[in-house]
């Protein structure tokens, strides 16, 4: 069994996809991210070309998936048991060694242990929930006030409130606002619940992928919380994500908010998998602790 790396796309989907498209609600993350890689070349994200990976059986079958693409941490979407050592030394190898990780709690224990055993350190950066919607069901009683669809005159209030957004949510990403939300507002992603004709929270979606959506960016200005506006606006947007042919709808959520936590259950999103950020400084002997990379 050994991972491969590459920098081409093209190579890494004729090897991984499927694998992704296996799972494609706890593959959300991943999926979307080659999509936007598709349609906008590599630089959908940053100058620093990205770099992929899978991890293959000796009988061929794909069973493990990673990829990276900064400033974002690296994106370990599937790691089978016993491969992390591997992963390691064939990182090591090309010089490409992760500062931060996002991956399965599940998969925690054992990625920290073969870290640490390499002499590095691991920090926990945050928490986050996976949660696919079942049943909607929207908030009663309702909001006052109703959801319209957002356009490009409505820019500027929104990256104003996606900037503002990632200052609060420190987990969610260092992506600059502006591209992310003209790329949302691209295909029609974006929704705002207004009152007296006025914006008062917003939330976006992503483009359907293997037939799931995923909800983003719900947030509602200080001045404004504690009206159900947040609940109104994701449910809007469920909806919209359901009439465009989603057979799944997913969000995260980060576990150290409680309140977007219960409201999300309360609207009929039931957890699937919980994530954590790991940070993480490199030893001085990675790739003594597994496989060479072939």
């Amino acid at each position: 069994m050994a991972w491969q790396l590459t920098d081409s796309l093209a190579e890494f989907e004729r090897a991984a996809a499927e694998h992704l498209r296996a799972d494609p609600v706890r593959q959300t993350v991943p999926l979307s991210v080659l999509a936007n890689l598709r349609l906008a070349g590599l630089e959908r994200y940053g100058a620093e070309p990205p770099l992929f990976g899978w991890h293959q059986r000796e009988d061929g079958t794909v069973d493990g998936a990673v990829l990276r693409t900064p400033p974002f941490p690296m994106l370990l979407a599937s790691l089978p048991a016993g491969s992390v050592p591997g992963l390691l030394a064939a990182l090591a190898a090309q010089r490409e060694l992760p500062t931060a990780v996002n991956l399965a709690a599940a998969d925690e224990g054992g990625f920290a242990a073969d870290w640490l055993a390499s002499g590095g350190t691991v920090t926990v950066g945050s928490r986050s929930r996976l949660y696919l919607l079942g049943e909607l069901v929207p908030p009663a009683p309702a909001p006052q006030g109703a959801a319209r669809l957002a356009g490009e005159p409505d820019t500027e209030l929104l990256v104003d409130w996606h900037d503002a957004f990632r200052v609060e949510a420190r987990g969610a990403g260092p992506e600059d606002s502006r591209r992310f939300v003209t790329d949302l507002l691209s295909h029609d992603g974006l929704m705002l619940w207004e009152t007296d004709a006025r914006p008062v929270a917003m939330a976006g979606l992503t483009r359907i992928v293997a037939g799931v959506a995923r909800v983003t960016g719900v947030y509602t200005p200080p001045p404004h919380r504690r009206r159900g506006y947040a609940g109104g606006v994701t449910t809007a947007i469920s909806r919209a994500a359901l009439a465009a042919g989603a057979r799944g709808v997913v969000l995260f959520t980060d576990l150290a908010n409680p309140t977007s936590n219960a409201l999300y259950q309360r609207l009929g999103y039931r957890p699937v998998q919980d994530r954590v950020l790991l940070r993480l400084t490199a030893g001085q002997d990675v790739t003594a602790t597994g496989e060479a990379p072939s």
